[in-house]
């Protein structure tokens, strides 16, 4: 709202509530497998060796959430689908093309499905309920996430760090930023384990800070000042519209953040661990390895 390579095996890979990794070994759908958190996905599943099908409007897979024909032969042989719904389960028409995809899903023999959603949003939890109640017998987990830290390196939020200059509306708010790979290895799981079927996980980093916070952390790891500047909602939009973002997907983004951000997010959980048997990784970690490969080069 978002790397080191999947070489654990299978017993290394055991939550620490006993889940397992390695179960299901069936073809698994990607969808958005290029964007953020598909491509660590597809990633992790072939090198378990785990048969992957990495769908995209334009890749070897044709897969379009804004054009549902194609939906059925991705889905067709699958046991399994990780859904990263584009642009974000709280738009409207999302709960709709969630209860599309679980038809689909249902009618091809899908057996699981994880769900990527987002933490403290009202709206996506429509959207969630959508595909569980069209999904017929196949397991649905689903994975809410705080917002990425990997927006600020590979996402919206990279040319600010570039610039020096962080435009955001988040006021003053505390963020768990959660490290994509963590979420990756939290799906991975989901798709491939037992002992997932229903769950909500709430996925954050083990820590909260506020944007100036992290700007302070990121200006630490890329050597040079890093300032965080709040602005208002209708503020925020006037700028997006100014890079060429549409007025009505500004307002959203906009009220999106608004929503996010006003503090009820800024509690840590402990899913991470309870699922993977391990602490998630802090902002800093992430900064430093983010800086180390290069990512605020340009």
């Amino acid at each position: 709202m978002t790397e080191n390579a999947y070489t654990r095996d299978d017993d290394s890979s055991s939550g620490g509530d006993g889940r397992g990794v390695g179960r299901m070994t069936g073809t698994v759908l990607v969808t958005s497998g290029t964007g953020k958190t598909g491509r660590r996905v597809v990633e992790r599943l072939t090198a378990l060796g785990v048969p992957v099908r990495s769908g995209s409007r334009t890749g070897e897979v044709p897969f379009d959430w804004q054009d549902d024909t194609g939906w059925e032969a991705a889905l067709r042989g699958t046991e399994a689908a990780y859904v990263a719904y584009y642009p974000d389960l709280a738009v409207p028409g999302a709960a709709e093309a969630m209860a599309a995809f679980g038809r689909t899903a249902a009618a091809c023999g899908v057996r699981r499905v994880v769900l990527l959603s987002g933490r403290g949003e009202p709206r996506a939890a429509v959207a969630e309920e959508a595909l569980r109640g069209d999904a017929g017998r196949a397991e649905v987990t689903v994975v809410r996430s705080a917002f990425f830290a990997q927006n600020f390196s590979e996402g919206a939020l990279l040319d600010g760090v570039l610039g020096g200059e962080l435009v955001f509306p988040a006021g003053t708010a505390a963020e768990p930023f959660l490290d994509l790979d963590d979420l990756a290895d939290v799906v991975v799981a989901a798709l491939t384990g037992d002992g997932h079927a229903g769950a909500v996980y709430e996925l954050t980093g083990p820590g909260s800070l506020t944007f100036e916070q992290a700007a302070d952390e990121l200006g630490r790891a890329t050597g040079r000042p890093v300032r965080y500047v709040p602005v208002t909602g209708p503020a925020y939009a006037s700028l997006l519209e100014e890079f060429g973002v549409s007025e009505a997907e500004a307002a959203f983004l906009a009220e999106l953040f608004a929503t996010l951000l006003d503090g009820h997010n800024a509690a840590t959980t402990d899913d991470v661990k309870r699922v993977l048997g391990r602490e998630p990784k802090d902002f800093s970690g992430f900064a430093r390895e983010a800086a180390r490969d290069g990512a605020w080069h340009g």
